[in-house]
């Protein structure tokens, strides 16, 4: 058992390490693709040469972002089948469609025109050539809508029905997948990296402002990447809001330890700043929070869009305990039920599988109908106590507020940087404000991490909520292959950030020593 587990924390540990990694690239691909695309299409319009330097520059550091989230992308796919052979099998018909289609439909549309629009510029037309780079960010678009259609039904599965013959889930309906989560889930991850990629455009054209080189070409880039980014901020808030809305539906336990909440009230209150107790369980009567302030009504109007809505807590949920818009107490089921019933079912399936041995159809039929009366809470038959389906509360707790805090600065800090762009000379006057956006580089990618965190984390101890904890998903490998490979490709990833960053500075600092303006016009 505990050889288990290694295997289990490490294989979680190795696919988190991979999957941030990654998700350091992606969302610069998504914002920095759709910036480069209005970019060229001003240079068609206007046939000025500045705009071409403009998006021949930001074009070369969205290439070097590209290729490297190319290779972690592969391998976090990999991953899949070495480390989690049981979950592969389990959802693979479900599971595998929209990857099939990412792979073969979006990803092969997003590198051939990528080709294009990197070798293209003197082989085709204008007018093909921009189609090419639209076609790039589009691919990108698309890429990312079938890998998260895919993370959201693991958050929500639907659309499918276990087969008790195969001993897997396969799919019935593909448009379910489709799903509010799913919904929101991407329209959440594609703005933010808009967000991510205007503050990284305003922080690098800062630096220009900063050395007093290129003076033109960064108030034009400071002036694309804070429009884009401040409309995906703004849509990525309003995605959030939906997202909290379909959490409170379908994941309850997630909200509760996005909040640190373990009894929940009407009127509910959201704690904008606090310390969780590390001491509090579901079980004992300390407080939640070593300290807090709170927003009254916050969680309510979050979770439900009504300030007088019930949202429960921890312990309410396992308790199964919910106050209906009357104020009356109503039992739902509780975990210790949801146990049993899951247990059941894993009886009825092994019922099911001796039965089909021994060609007893009627037996069969019996143990298939009782499978499937408890089917909807089979992965808790793996569990033994409810504290098991309890996720990390500290750590979902904290990586919302850190989310959510610098989501709050980098609103007012797109307002600020809007206003000075379009004020005479402020930027360049303000060698304070340009230090303000070089330095806000990297928060904005703590930001966004922080929100995967809270995605995954939050759903822990699930791999398929309700349906296949990580314990019940992972390969039949060694803990000692599994630790080897963590330490691989955090040393293989490590030096390819370092290689990406390296490169990015040096095609900076190489272009800020060239001419990149052709006329004074801004």
């Amino acid at each position: 058992m505990n050889d288990l587990m290694t295997v289990v924390d490490w294989s979680r540990w190795q696919f988190a390490l991979t999957a941030i990694y990654h998700w350091l690239f992606v969302p610069l691909t998504l914002g920095l693709s759709l910036m480069v695309a209005i970019m060229e299409s001003l240079y068609l319009k206007t046939k000025s040469e500045k705009w071409l330097a403009t998006t021949k520059f930001w074009m070369t550091l969205f290439g070097i972002n590209f290729a490297i989230g190319v290779a972690t992308g592969l391998i976090l796919e990999f991953e899949f089948g070495t480390n989690w052979s049981n979950y592969s099998w389990f959802v693979g018909d479900i599971f595998g469609a929209p990857l099939a289609i990412e792979g073969l439909v979006a990803f092969f549309m997003e590198a051939t025109f990528v080709a294009v629009m990197f070798f293209g510029w003197n082989r085709v037309s204008p007018g093909f050539h921009l189609l090419s780079t639209w076609l790039t960010w589009l691919g990108a678009s698309i890429s990312a809508l079938w890998i998260l259609v895919a993370n959201a039904w693991m958050q929500y599965p639907t659309g499918m029905e276990f087969d008790p013959a195969q001993m897997r889930n396969v799919m019935d309906n593909f448009w379910e997948l489709f799903s509010g989560i799913a919904v929101n889930k991407y329209m959440h991850a594609v703005f933010s990296g808009w967000a991510l990629s205007g503050v990284f455009v305003i922080g690098v054209s800062c630096w220009f402002l900063n050395k007093k080189r290129n003076p033109h070409f960064a108030v034009r880039s400071i002036k694309i990447g804070g429009w884009v980014g401040f409309i995906g901020l703004l849509l990525t808030m309003w995605s959030g809001d939906g997202s909290a809305v379909e959490v409170t539906k379908h994941q309850p336990m997630k909200l509760a330890a996005m909040e640190g909440l373990y009894k929940g009230q009407q009127s509910q209150g959201i704690v904008a700043m606090g310390l969780v107790n590390p001491n509090k369980t579901w079980d004992n009567d300390e407080d939640e929070y070593l300290f807090d302030i709170e927003i009254p009504y916050g969680l309510s109007i979050l979770a439900k869009h009504d300030p007088y809505a019930f949202v429960p807590g921890i312990t309410d949920i396992i308790e199964g305990i919910e106050i209906n818009a009357n104020g009356d107490t109503v039992n739902t089921v509780s975990y210790a039920e949801r146990i049993r019933q899951g247990k059941l079912s894993h009886e009825a399936l092994r019922a099911y599988d001796i039965a089909r041995t021994q060609n007893n159809k009627a037996a069969m039929d019996a143990a298939e109908k009782e499978l499937r009366k408890y089917y909807p809470y089979f992965g808790y038959g793996y569990f033994n106590s409810v504290e098991e389906a309890i996720p990390p509360v500290a750590m979902t707790f904290y990586s919302f507020r850190v989310m959510v805090i610098l989501g709050s600065y980098f609103m007012l800090f797109y307002i600020v940087v809007l206003f000075a762009v379009y004020r005479k000379d402020w930027l360049q006057r303000y060698r304070w404000l340009q230090w303000i956006a070089i330095i806000s580089v990297p928060f904005m990618w703590v930001c966004s991490e922080a929100g995967w965190i809270v995605a995954e984390v939050g759903r822990q101890p699930w791999t398929v909520q309700d349906l296949l904890p990580t314990k019940a998903a992972i390969s039949e490998i060694s803990s000692a292959s599994v630790i080897t490979t963590f330490w691989l490709f955090a040393a293989i990833f490590t030096i390819l950030l370092i290689a990406e960053v390296s490169i990015m500075f040096n095609q900076i600092s190489k272009k800020s020593y060239n001419n990149l303006e052709t006329d004074n016009a801004h």
